[in-house]
């Protein structure tokens, strides 16, 4: 049974992701990354805290040396909460929206990623240091797909990573949109694409279930339930290779994310997202 993250949780943040993330928690939305807008992080849950733990990041020039666990007892379950350099310590009592300390950018992400606080939940009974075997996580809101044709114009960029103006929001700060996983519509049966397309093993179909994924027309994978196995593909730029597509619910900007070392793509180009099959489906 999934454990559900409500509303008034949810827009605490400016976006959210079930699958984006290689870690074996997300491989079938079994946590949650939330978005919040700042370097602090508002607590997602309500409970005693735990305990805190000071763990190994994988090294990486762009992150800290370490990251943190914090585990909170909710009363139905405990939760694990990560990337959040912790302001509070065992014994707390902590309300949704307490701060729980200060976001740390650590070595587990891709250097495309925001910081962002991890979200999984254990059955009380359960080791609650470990990841494995944490409960499937579900979003208490309803995310408006958006048809999108594989067309936009560059309006923001990083070193690895590009944002296209399309699609657009239809009313920001609102409600959560995503990228219909529809044939090029915006279709509620096959629900919201989410994840890292096509470089992460797994993405999902939020809303959606047992179906084939689309992006701007073109299929991209499978769905069982809402958990989607990606075909072999890559994705073009302007018909040059990039990582991938960055995927997740969003409540403020709609525009598709490109992700990779290689992107070069500047404000303002007009780019085509294009899929090349590896092989056949």
């Amino acid at each position: 049974m999934a454990v559900t993250v409500p509303p008034d949780v949810l827009h605490q943040y400016y976006r959210f992701s079930l699958y984006n993330s290689p870690f074996d928690a997300h491989d079938e939305g079994c946590a949650i990354d939330l978005y919040p807008e700042g370097p602090r992080a508002p607590s997602p849950v309500a409970g005693e805290v735990l305990d805190t733990k000071t763990v190994q990041a994988p090294p990486k020039p762009y992150a800290a040396e370490h990251d943190y666990l914090i585990l909170v007892d909710t009363g139905d379950h405990v939760a694990r909460l990560l990337h959040v350099k912790p302001g509070v310590e065992a014994g707390d009592r902590v309300a949704v929206g307490d701060d729980l300390g200060e976001l740390v950018r650590a070595g587990f992400f891709a250097p495309w990623v925001p910081n962002h606080i991890h979200l999984g939940f254990r059955d009380a009974n359960a080791n609650p240091y470990r990841a494995a075997g944490s409960l499937p996580v579900a979003a208490g809101v309803d995310v408006a797909p958006l048809a999108w044709d594989g067309t936009g114009t560059v309006a923001e960029t990083g070193e690895t990573w590009a944002r296209l103006d399309s699609p657009t929001h239809p009313a920001p700060g609102e409600r959560f949109v995503g990228l219909a996983a529809g044939n090029g519509r915006a279709d509620r049966e096959g629900g919201v694409l989410d994840g890292g397309l096509p470089h992460y093993d797994w993405g999902g179909a939020l809303g959606g279930e047992n179906g084939t994924a689309h992006l701007a027309g073109q299929r991209v994978g499978v769905a069982d339930g809402r958990t989607v196995t990606w075909d072999d593909i890559t994705v073009l730029a302007n018909g040059e290779p990039v990582t991938g597509v960055a995927l997740f619910c969003s409540r403020e900007t709609a525009g598709v994310k490109l992700v990779g070392e290689g992107v070069d793509l500047t404000v303002g180009e007009r780019v085509e997202v294009t899929v090349e099959r590896q092989s056949s489906p």
